[in-house]
Formats: C-alpha cells, sequence, structure tokens
C-alpha cells in the first residue's frame, strides 16, 4: 500500500485535505449558524461559546469522516469507489495513518467539550460521548449502524437535533422549543445530501455488504425519498413563520434546489451524481445561512 509519507509534500497535503471531506462542512455549519442564531434573538451570545462550539464540532465531524474512511476501507467497500477519493481505498494512506488523524481531531474535539463541561455544564461530557460513539458507531465496530440502514436516522439526529439543539443549549443553558423545531429542516437537509451519496454508491455498497437506506430503497424510490427530503426540509421551516416570519427567507435557497433535483430526477448515475452532492451542500449552506438570519430577525 501507498502510504501518504511516500508522495511529494503538497500532493500529500492535497490528499490529505481531500480525506477530510471539506466540502461537506455546510452540514456542519448550517446547524450551528442556525442554533446561534436562536440564542441571538432571545438576546444571548458569547463568542467565545460560539467558537468552542465549532471547534467541538469540526473536531468530531472531520474526525468521524476519516474514522468512515479507515472503517469503509478495510472492509473493502471503498475497493471500487465511484465518487471523491478515500485514503485507505485508494492507497493514499495506511489504515493505521487515517486511524491517528481520527483521533487526533476527536482528542480535540474532547480538548473543546471537557473546557465546555467546566465553564458552562457538566452535562456537555455527556454530549461528547455520544458525539464520539455515534461518530465511530457509523461504520466503526462489529455492528456498524451505518450499514444496518440507520444512516440516515444517526445524520438526523446528529447533523439537525442535536447540532443545533446543542449549539443552543451551550448559549442559552437550554434548549428552546424554537431550536427543536428548526433543527428538523437542517436534519431533513443532511439527509438529502447524504441520500445523494448512498445513490451513486447503491451498486459498490450492495456489493460490500452496507444495507444503506438507498439500497434497500432501490434506485427509483430513492431518488423519490430525496425530493421528500427537499419538500419537507422546506415545509418544515416554513412553519416556523407562524412565530418568527423572517423564516420566510428560507425561499430564497429554493433556487439552489434546481440544479441537484434536475441531476437526481434525471436518473444520474455514479460519477454523475457528484455534482448533484456537491450543489445540495450549497443549498443546504444557503438554506441554513437565511434560515439563520430570518430566525435572528
Amino acid at each position: 500500500m501507498v502510504t501518504s509519507t511516500q508522495w511529494p509534500a503538497g500532493s500529500a497535503v492535497r490528499t490529505w485535505l481531500v480525506g477530510a471531506r471539506l466540502k461537506t462542512l455546510p452540514v456542519t455549519m448550517a446547524p450551528i449558524a442556525v442554533g446561534t442564531a436562536i440564542a441571538s434573538s432571545l438576546g444571548h451570545f458569547s463568542g467565545w461559546r460560539a467558537a468552542l462550539t465549532l471547534l467541538f464540532a469540526l473536531g468530531f465531524v472531520l474526525g468521524t469522516n476519516f474514522f468512515n474512511d479507515y472503517s469503509d476501507g478495510v472492509r473493502g467497500a471503498d475497493d471500487h469507489r465511484v465518487g471523491p477519493v478515500r485514503l485507505v481505498g485508494s492507497g493514499r494512506a495506511s489504515p493505521r495513518q487515517v486511524l491517528r488523524c481520527g483521533l487526533v481531531l476527536y482528542g480535540m474535539a474532547a480538548l473543546a467539550g471537557v473546557v465546555m463541561a467546566v465553564t458552562i455544564s457538566w452535562w456537555l461530557l455527556a454530549l461528547a460521548v455520544v458525539c464520539a460513539l455515534g461518530g465511530w458507531f457509523y461504520t466503526g465496530g462489529s455492528r456498524p449502524y451505518g450499514y444496518r440502514s440507520l444512516g440516515d436516522v444517526g445524520i438526523f439526529l446528529f447533523h439537525g437535533v442535536i447540532a443545533v439543539c446543542a449549539t443552543a443549549y451551550i448559549q442559552l443553558g437550554r434548549v428552546p422549543l424554537l431550536a427543536l423545531a428548526a433543527s428538523v429542516s437542517i436534519g431533513l437537509l443532511a439527509c438529502a445530501l447524504l441520500t445523494t451519496n448512498n445513490l451513486r454508491d447503491i451498486p459498490t455498497d450492495t456489493a460490500a455488504g452496507k444495507i444503506t437506506i438507498a439500497v434497500r430503497l432501490g434506485d427509483r424510490r430513492t431518488r423519490v425519498y430525496y425530493v421528500l427530503c427537499l419538500a419537507l426540509a422546506f415545509a418544515s421551516a416554513l412553519l416556523l413563520a407562524a412565530s418568527r416570519p423572517g423564516a420566510l427567507l428560507v425561499l430564497g435557497a429554493v433556487p439552489f434546489a434546481v440544479f441537484p433535483l434536475r441531476r437526481v430526477l434525471g436518473g444520474a448515475r455514479g460519477s454523475d451524481l457528484i455534482p448533484a452532492l456537491e450543489h445540495t451542500c450549497l443549498l443546504l449552506l444557503a438554506f441554513g445561512t437565511l434560515l439563520a438570519i430570518g430566525l435572528a430577525l
């Protein structure tokens, strides 16, 4: 196997940045923006708490990306990958290197969690443990839930409900009902993002024994599922307008949904779905930004 240390320095850096999956960071930034905006609208905002929240989230999310790379790589799920390069599956880094990188990032997140526990609430230690276990067992361990059609549930909870509500809690010391309601929209869009990835990987996941929701539903119904995730995300956000009219700003994100919808409904397969994934990321970023602005008004 070729390790990253055998590559030229510049190439190695680019390889590890690709392995971090930075293009999917909107799934991290959007819920933090929404949770922070809700707290701000209620008269509470702390810059240092926001910085710790971001450090905590990035550590766990990026660390989980590397753990996912490691686990899928050693299981052989990435041996014939169609999408963006994975470090272990492509041979660009050894499993041990990728695992070590994930552990370092989790350590960074844990440190932020300890600081928040000491300064804000000891309950945040429980949050750190839940996030760590949820990230590792997504594709790791002997019975990963991502291989048992529960990946969408995990994404909805961790990148939707938990991310928005925890961000609000870190700022406010409580979880307002508005945060719980707003987390539904973000969670559904996170599921849509995962669906573009899983739709593309149906053939390889099936061969590797990775039974995602997309594998269970099949190609046609997975495309319908994607549309439903987007539609329900916008519908649930618009319901917030009853108490927060500014939530109507999310309608400005509708144009960002056009391209990925055309790709998915047009029957794109394999690498042709990569642009749909990228544009779903842009949709999530635009949606989260506009929702955050609307709720902060």
